[in-house]
């Protein structure tokens, strides 16, 4: 592109006549900065070119320069048969158009009905009262319907109240454009639009009468309650639902409940019949309206509705029943319900019953437990899991006793594991430590671990010496998670295990201290040359988080480790912990680093910060690499803004 600030005005008309395209290109976005008038008509020309680039810049001209003779001047190429031409046009007029409404007014009279149409949408993205005004006059005389259609919606899109009068004697017309009305209508959002949109409601077709409806939901206007009720009476199935549905909108759930009691009852049987309806927002309305206002009789038909659909095809309109039943709460329908032969019944009520805060449920689900195939068993388990209390340790005793399924007997320890004081329950879960499934094995170990009991804690000191070295890391991962300091014997001991896995969750345990880990580090420091890439890559991340003075000369020496993610660790370790004394190190391996370690170096330097660091990412920035030129631009950039 020219340097505009050299570019005269008469060189950049000689330039746009040229055939050169790129300095047509400079030439166009030259006279859009300088504002350049009499550029207007070449401008005009070049939105015809061939060539894409002095396209766009004819085009950003155009709109920088703006003005009534850039409108006049685009106008006749809305009658182009180039139809790219059109749309370009179009395009910038709306943007630009308000500063020239005179000029389009008479198009907006012609023969051509596509031009009318196409100033009427122009005109609805000028911000103008004069706008307006010409397009309620389109909109009451034009002879074109679907000008008269286009008239409506842009008159929605200025929103001008003063148009509602207009909006409203269109109502006669055809009712294409009755339905652009209403729309335009709730944009305008006004209460003379609310008004309007009331008293056509009686004068309306049964479709139109439904936009209107819709609308009066949307707009949410609480004055408008009392005819909609009104309304309900002697009217087509249809508008009925439709208006269950806007006083659902209205009234926003909890104030349903506000009504009077035979209001309530007359709105209920409506709010159930609208269930029927093939709108899933009519239905989700509905759903929404019974969980205000619902009662237990209503749960039978929520429940229908419930068991004949499909979660995962209409998530939306399934949570909205499950939400209704929970809301209108546990009572005799939900309970046959979870007695029920129908294992979609069932699993229906059971959701609903999950999201009460109601025990009253427990007994029902503890019991179908027994009577149900594995899906509604994981369930049912699941939820007396969640909400169960001491009280149920002998359901969940025979559970564990009889049942087979590890999701079933993963929740039984979940439970478990939770029931702090309560008898026997140590023992059964310590003793799935030695469940055949790991996932049964690791909840077990979860639970124990929750359970926090000095008894456990000395089981676990026992298993830190077993045979099976799967047992021996539980075990120490345990005693990490209870106390460090009062297990220190077996933690470590097991840093010197002969199996790799205990080792290093023998060195995990110390995370649990947070940076009072540092004074062990003389027990943990042979495990930086451990044989197990595992092990070191833990005590890297140990080290990262003890972040003290003692640990980065360690750390530095990781940098020369044979495996590629425990240089990785180390490298962003340093970073984190911004050690200065690492960046010598950190440059040097940039030399020969693959561009993996590469990136993370140049990260760790940017997070560091300091003069050689910075003249080190300086230099990167012409690398021939254009990520690594990305990543020591942003580093760099980092650390300038750190100095500000």
């Amino acid at each position: 592109m020219m340097d505009n600030s050299q570019f005269a005005p008469g060189q950049i008309l000689e330039t746009l006549k040229s055939g050169d395209s790129d300095a047509m290109r400079g030439a166009a976005f030259a006279a859009g900065d300088l504002r350049l008038e009499e550029a207007i008509p070449l401008l005009c020309e070049k939105i015809r070119s061939a060539n894409i680039g002095v396209q766009e810049a004819a085009e950003y001209g155009l709109r920088k320069i703006r003005g009534p003779r850039a409108i006049e001047s685009l106008l006749p190429l809305l009658s182009s048969d180039d139809a790219p031409v059109r749309n370009v046009a179009m395009d910038i007029l709306r943007e630009i158009g308000v500063d020239g409404v005179e000029a389009m007014q008479p198009y907006l009279r012609g023969d051509d009905a596509d031009l009318r149409i196409f100033i009427a949408d122009i005109l609805g993205y000028c911000q103008s009262h004069q706008s307006a005004s010409a397009l309620a006059d389109a909109l009451l005389k034009d002879p074109e319907v679907n000008v008269r259609y286009q008239a409506a919606v842009s008159l929605g899109n200025l929103g001008y109240p003063e148009s509602v009068n207009s909006l409203c004697q269109a109502m006669h017309d055809e009712e294409w454009v009755q339905f652009a009305v209403v729309e335009a209508l709730a944009k305008i959002n006004d209460p003379a639009a609310i008004n309007a949109l009331i008293k056509l409601l009686p004068l309306s077709s049964t479709l139109v009468s439904a936009a209107i409806i819709d609308a009066l939901g949307e707009l949410g206007d609480i004055k408008t309650i009392p005819m909609l009720f009104n309304s309900l009476e002697n009217v087509h199935v249809m508008l009925r639902h439709k208006i269950v549905k806007a006083i659902v909108q209205i009234l926003r759930g909890r104030s349903l409940s506000l009504l009077a009691p035979k209001s309530q009852e007359k709105l209920r049987e409506y709010l159930l019949d609208a269930l029927t309806d093939n709108d899933e927002e009519i239905q989700i309305a509905a759903l929404q309206g019974l969980a205000a206002i619902g009662t237990a009789e209503a749960c039978r038909d929520v429940i229908s509705l419930a068991v004949t659909l499909d979660p995962d095809r209409a998530p939306e309109l399934y949570e909205a029943a499950i939400r209704a039943l929970a809301a209108i709460g546990y009572n005799d329908v939900v309970r046959d319900a979870l007695r029920s032969e129908n294992e979609v019944e069932v699993m229906v009520a059971m959701e609903a019953c999950q999201l009460m805060d109601d025990e009253r449920p427990l007994e029902e689900i503890k019991n179908l437990f027994w009577r149900v195939g594995r899906e509604l068993q994981r369930a049912a388990v699941a939820e007396v899991a969640q909400i169960g209390t001491c009280a149920d340790v002998p359901f969940f005793l025979s559970v564990m006793d009889e049942c087979k399924d590890a999701e079933v007997l993963k929740s039984a320890l979940a439970f478990f594991g939770n029931q702090h004081g309560c008898p026997d329950v140590e023992d059964v879960v310590f003793q799935q430590l030695d469940h055949k499934y790991v996932d049964v094995k690791e909840m077990a170990l979860e639970a124990c671990i929750n359970l926090h009991s000095a008894a456990l804690n000395e089981k676990f000191r026992e298993r830190a010496r077993s045979e099976d070295a799967m047992q021996r890391m539980m075990a120490i991962y345990a005693l990490g998670r209870y106390n460090v300091a009062d297990n220190i014997t077996e933690i470590s001991d097991a840093l010197d295990d002969a199996a790799p896995g205990v080792r290093r969750v023998a060195v995990e345990a110390f995370q649990n201290l947070g940076s009072a880990a540092e004074r062990y580090l003389p027990r943990l420091l042979p495990r930086l040359f451990d044989e197990d890439k595992d092990v070191r890559l833990a005590l890297v991340d140990l080290m990262g988080q003890i972040g003290t003075p003692a640990v980065m000369p360690h750390l530095i020496t990781a940098l020369r480790d044979e495996n590629e993610w425990v240089r990785i660790r180390s490298i962003e370790a340093l970073g984190v912990n911004k050690n200065f004394e690492a960046v010598p190190t950190l440059a040097e391996m940039l030399e020969t680093a693959n561009p993996l370690i590469a990136l993370r170096i140049i990260e760790a330097l940017g997070r560091i910060g300091g003069n050689v660091a910075f003249g080190v990412l300086l230099g990167l920035t012409s690398h021939e690499d254009p990520e690594i030129q990305h990543a020591a631009a942003s580093a760099v950039a980092a650390i300038q803004a750190d100095q500000e």
